[in-house]
Order: C-alpha cells, then structure tokens, then sequence
C-alpha cells in the first residue's frame, strides 16, 4: 500500500512542472531508487554471510556410539539405529552418528569409563549394567520390580525430576557425561525354566541368568544369579552353567533361541515393568555442540523413546504364538509367588537404603511421585485383561 502511495505522489509532482523541471525530478528519484536498491541489495548479502557465517561457526560433530546390545534385536538393540538415522536425517549434516556392535569399538563393561575420558565420545546402555561403578541405585534408573510402568516411569523422568537425579548420579561419582534418556520398552517376561515353578522351592538351588535390582529378589529365594550378556546365555544354558534365565521380551528371547532349550516361559514382568536406556556423550563434546546440534540429540532421542515402546508393543502377539507352536507353555505366576517376590522385594529395599541413602533418596523420590501418580492412575484407567488367577 506504501508502495501505491508513493507512486500515485510521484505521478501527482510531475503532472503540474515544466517538462525540464520534470527530466530533473524523475532522474533525481531513479537515482534515488537505485541507491535504495543497492542497500536492499546489501543488506541481504550482510545478512547471508551472517547465515552463512554461522553455519561455518557450527562444527560438525561425529558421535561414534559402542552398543552394549546387538542391533539384530529386535525391539531392544533396533532402537540405537532408529537414533542413528533420526539424527543423521534431521541435523541436515551438522551430526553424524556411527554405530558400532558390542565389543568392537570398546568392551561394553569398560563403556561408562571410556566415554568420561574421551577415549570414545559417547555410548548407549542402560544404568543398571553399571552398578559396580555406579552403585545399586543407578538401576532404580533402569527398572524398578513392582515399578512403574511406561507411561508413569516416563512422567517421573521427564516432567517428576527424575532426569535430575540421572544426572547428578553420574556427577556424584565423579563421570564426565551428558545422560539423554533414550528408550523404553514394555515389560519383560521373568523367566524361562525346563520346569514349572509352583513354589519357593522350586527355585531354590537354581542358577539363573537375571538382571538388575530383580536378581537380588531371586537370590533371597535362594537362586544364584549371574549377569551374562546376551551373545553367552545360550551357550551357558547348552553346557549347564545356569540352570534358567530372563532376558527381554517375547521377541527378542526368541531371537536368542530360548524356546530351543526351555519350555516354561513365566509372566508377568513383576522384576521390569519397563526398562529405559540411555545415551551418555562425553561432557567435552556435549559442551562443544552447538544448541541446535544439543537440541537435535534431545529430540532424537524423544522420537526413539516413542518409537521403542510402540515397536515393543506391535511385535510380541506373534513370538507368543510361534513359541507356543514350539511347545513353550506360557505360565502366569501365581498370586502366592508374587505376594512372595513382592515381600521380598521390600525385604532388598530395605537392605540397600541402609546400605547407600543415595538409594533411599532416589527411590523415595520415586516413591512420592507414585503415591501422587496412583490418585490419577486409580480413576482415569479401565481395569486390563488379565491372566491374573487363571
């Protein structure tokens, strides 16, 4: 409209000079726009290599990321790839991301360790196979027995303060990283076994392959414990070492070959409701990424959360089913068996928040968000089908 206005003016000036007057005032205003150009001109080229400038500005960051779980995993070691191509998509170039397959790159034990130093600049695992460095309490940030579930672990994280106290437990002890939770799957099934289970007896003696903060549950019922990786359960289950073991879900124990050698597959997931995994970035290279580049890892990692717990959902219908075709009885424990886990449980809890307070403080810090959590949980949801007495 300015534009119109001044035209209509110019039109208006020139109507009513003389036609010398007139060649003078329309060559004054060409020159007048020329130079008007000229600066618009300018100002867009200032502003391009500012652009441009800033680009330049921003280094390109390779994060070369060891895996503690094979990417043939379905569900569980798929979700680093899933990251991998969501960051190298969206960064339009600025991050790289390069898997590499347990023990190629750096031994998954010596991970946490190589990451603070530099020797690698990031990784991806989960707290809980790290309590030897970190302490018991860094697999509450893992899985919780008798936990929360997805949704209710995800709303402690992000927006309870739980993310915070992620942190600081790296920070306490002393590692030089960045932690970005950056995955969650559904429950795991807690147990396969050549026979049934109908009591405590039944497990006592037993050696068995179990993680995190449940194996302390199993070892009060007198099962001996051990935390293999996922590459040595079945040849330790072929040559006798371990007698049973749990590892994930449905379609990933099956991708492992469990169902070859044992056919009692027990549910539900009492030991990990769900279980999150983290990404860790050396705290050098995480300072030294631009906001954008920090905001594209956030997000990614966001995206892979979504995209872990739906992938896990989709898929365990099916390895159920084929399992059951093998001969593989799904069994339910019993309410007796999960009052005992269960009472047990609060028995190791006790033990290790008189062994470390860190523990207490983390855990009743979970434990008040729950309580406040179970006002909505109680009223909003439908009670689920369930095997549950049957």
């Amino acid at each position: 409209m300015m534009y119109w206005t001044y035209q209509f003016t110019t039109i208006i000036i020139v109507v009513f000079l003389s036609k010398e007057a007139q060649f003078n005032y329309l060559q004054k205003e060409r020159n007048s726009m020329k130079i008007k150009s000229l600066f618009s001109l300018a100002t867009a080229a200032i502003l391009s290599m500012g652009v441009a400038s800033t680009a330049v500005a921003e280094d390109k960051v390779l994060l070369k990321l060891p895996v503690w779980f094979g990417t043939h995993l379905t569900g569980l070691g798929s979700s680093p790839l899933f990251f991998a191509d969501t960051v190298n998509a969206a960064s339009g170039g600025s991050i790289k991301v390069k898997i590499y397959e347990p023990g190629k790159l750096v031994a998954t034990k010596e991970m946490l360790e190589s990451v603070s130093n530099g020797s690698v600049n990031s990784g991806w695992g989960t707290p809980g196979y790290n309590t030897g460095l970190l302490g018991k309490k860094a697999a509450i940030f893992s899985a919780v027995p008798f936990g929360p579930e997805a949704p209710e672990f995800m709303a402690w994280v992000y927006y309870g303060g739980g993310r915070d106290l992620w942190q600081k437990l790296y920070d306490d002890a002393g590692y030089n990283v960045h932690a970005v939770p950056c995955s969650i799957i559904a429950p795991e099934t807690s147990g396969w076994f050549t026979k049934e289970i109908n009591s405590p007896a039944d497990l006592d003696g037993l050696r068995m392959r179990f993680f995190g903060l449940g194996a302390n549950v199993m070892e009060k019922l007198g099962v001996t414990t051990s935390l293999l990786g996922s590459g040595d359960i079945m040849p330790a289950l072929e040559k006798g070492a371990i007698d049973a073991t749990e590892f994930s879900m449905p379609a990933i124990d099956k991708l492992l070959g469990f169902p070859k050698l044992l056919k009692h597959n027990y549910y539900p997931g009492w030991h990990q409701p769900s279980t999150m995994f983290d990404l860790i970035i050396n705290g050098d290279t995480w300072n030294g990424m631009s906001a954008a580049q920090q905001a594209t890892i956030e997000s990614a990692c966001k995206a892979t959360m979504l995209d872990g717990l739906a992938l896990g959902e989709a898929i365990q219908f099916d390895y159920m089913k084929a399992n059951v075709e093998s001969g593989v009885t799904n069994h339910y424990w019993s309410d007796e068996m999960l009052a005992i886990f269960r009472s047990s449980w609060d028995e190791v809890v006790a033990e290790l928040v008189a062994e470390d307070p860190e523990f207490g403080e983390i855990y009743g810090h979970l434990n008040d968000f729950r309580a406040n959590y179970k006002i909505w949980q109680e009223w909003i949801y439908l009670p689920r089908p369930s095997m549950q007495g049957q």
